[in-house]
């Protein structure tokens, strides 16, 4: 059956970061790992939270998934654990069991929140969240916002630290940590970003897939703060 092709309007955009094209995609050399790997950008991309990962069943219940893997349960079966293991093995996808109920398996990103919700769950800091779809909660370390500014941003000023100590008690600890990281990701190492981030959070609520799309927006906003000072 032929691709019918995109449709006019807007369109659900996946992320996928530069380096897997310019140094996995040449390496990946087995299909199932390539189809394992782009899935999981794509479902991770559609939850939401500050520490986002994909259990088994969210590959093995997925039926187009599935059945691009085998001609049959166990054939797709087979591919969908030897493909995981491969993405595993290659540093793609990182993989922790949790005993909750059993064990279960669960498959982060290997990326900066990906490698400290592994190394938090390995330490035990984990809860059950009472979820079904996401029924591990991991509970992240206490943000130290005035070490997370000097480190991703630049040196404390007086005025700086005033202004911290202001957005810890107007912003939950999430928020500023993820318009930090936004922030380093645009190229934007400022304050004023930031805090513009934040207060457009707290006026037009959080919505983490659009937060996403706005990316290219908030650096053009940015570009034109600079220029006009």
């Amino acid at each position: 059956m032929a691709f019918p092709g995109f449709q006019d309007g807007e369109v659900n955009v996946t992320s996928i970061p530069a380096s897997f094209f310019s140094e996995l995609l040449p390496e990946i050399d087995h299909l199932g790992e390539l189809k394992i790997t782009l899935h999981s950008f794509w479902h991770l991309g559609r939850k939401e939270g500050a520490f986002r990962y994909l259990r088994y069943a969210d590959f093995s219940q997925d039926d187009r998934l599935m059945k691009s893997l085998g001609s049959n349960q166990k054939e797709a079966e087979a591919q969908l654990k030897q493909s995981l293991d491969l993405a595993v093995r290659r540093g793609t996808l990182l993989e922790v069991p949790v005993n909750l109920e059993g064990v279960d398996l669960l498959y982060f990103l290997n990326s900066p929140k990906g490698r400290a919700a592994v190394k938090a769950i390995e330490r035990g800091e984990w809860r059950p969240s009472g979820e079904g779809l996401m029924p591990v909660e991991v509970v992240p370390e206490s943000v130290n916002i005035y070490r997370l500014y000097e480190e991703n941003i630049g040196p404390l000023t007086p005025l700086i630290a005033d202004s911290l100590r202001e957005a810890e008690e107007n912003y939950p600890d999430e928020w500023i940590e993820e318009a930090t990281r936004l922030a380093v990701e645009n190229n934007a190492r400022s304050w004023r970003y930031i805090a513009a981030i934040l207060s457009r959070w707290q006026e037009k609520g959080k919505d983490e897939r659009k937060d996403r799309r706005d990316t290219e927006k908030a650096r053009r906003r940015y570009a034109e703060w600079e220029d006009s000072e």
